[in-house]
């Protein structure tokens, strides 16, 4: 069996795109074996990777070094630091995949995988709307099963997602707010139970304030490892519907992944082309409202029928066509 390297700087997005991608390669090779690399480069290659620079098989330590020696038939990278990492596998002879734009010409990889938002276009890009993960109908059903507990808790269950602020996406008082007064008039009408899941992004005054807030009316909170085992595969299993804040194509991609409505915390405009500054977000944003899979977040709750965004199977067929895999 060939073995696949899945490659990133170990950021939680990054991450989870390139082991979905990997995972999902493996099973197309007859249950390859995936090899999880985390690959921050060192200066001074980092300063500039993906270009390459004299000495580059060192710049991720000794044992990438060595294992170079016996480089795999497949690496998936995910970011700009795997993507220098990538690059310097398919000069030691093993097909490559690169997710997200790496800024620098495609040809230096065997296949891209980016969103339609990141501009680079070729004739080895492969473009999806959101970010690659592996939320599928097993995937929710073992969530389920880890979190039996979640189970018990009253229908419907609305979950809510909070990343952080990030440049062009404030997420202030102002947006948690109107966020709060909206969440209010859905639990006040439909009565149910609230799921809150945050980040390592969530500033502690907004986790704070959800805190105080709902953590008296029941709500079940999660803002680290104070609060126990991370419940977010069982809250995605268990949603009735998601709430999602807008600065993580990631989370959203996510949310949408379920068989659930997910509506998107804008805040009070309600529009992503102003509540959104960051062009590649509200770009994506946009396009996915566009979808009908997401809506933005009303006052008063409403229910649609939607399609599961799951664009991982075909990436696969696409790349297994275009590597001849």
């Amino acid at each position: 069996m060939a073995d696949i390297w899945a490659l990133s700087d170990g950021a939680a997005g990054n991450r989870r795109q390139a082991l979905a991608l990997a995972q999902a390669l493996a099973l197309t090779l007859a249950d390859s074996p995936v090899r999880e690399w985390t690959v921050p480069a060192r200066a001074p290659w980092r300063w500039l990777a993906p270009r390459r620079l004299p000495g580059s098989d060192h710049a991720f330590g000794e044992d990438f070094a060595q294992a170079l020696r016996q480089p795999p038939a497949l690496a998936v990278g995910c970011g700009r630091q795997a993507a220098l990492a990538t690059r310097v596998l398919r000069a030691r002879g093993s097909r490559v995949v690169q997710i997200l734009d790496p800024r620098i010409a495609p040809a230096h990889w065997d296949a891209l995988v980016v969103p339609r938002h990141d501009r680079v276009r070729g004739a080895n890009v492969i473009t999806t709307l959101g970010s690659l993960n592996a939320i599928d109908d097993r995937w929710l059903a073992d969530g389920a099963a880890a979190f039996p507990a979640l189970s018990a808790d009253s229908a419907p269950r609305t979950v809510l997602l909070l990343g952080g602020p990030i440049a062009g996406v404030p997420l202030d008082a102002d947006w948690w707010a109107h966020l709060a007064a909206a969440l209010d008039a859905w639990l006040a009408r439909d009565g149910g139970t609230l799921w809150v899941s945050g980040s390592r992004r969530t500033p502690a005054w907004l986790a704070d304030a959800v805190r105080a807030y709902y953590a008296p009316r029941g709500a079940r909170l999660w803002f680290g490892d104070s609060d126990g085992e991370n419940p977010y595969a069982g809250f995605l299993a268990g949603a009735d519907r998601i709430i999602v804040s807008p600065d993580s194509i990631n989370l959203i991609s996510e949310a949408c992944a379920t068989g659930v409505p997910v509506s998107i915390a804008l805040g009070p405009s309600g529009k992503a082309s102003t509540a959104v500054a960051a062009r590649r977000h509200r770009q994506f944003i946009e396009a996915l409202l566009e979808t009908g899979r997401a809506r933005p977040l009303q006052g008063q709750p409403s229910d649609w029928p939607v399609r599961p965004l799951r664009e991982l199977p075909e990436v696969v067929v696409k790349l297994a066509r275009l590597l001849g895999l």
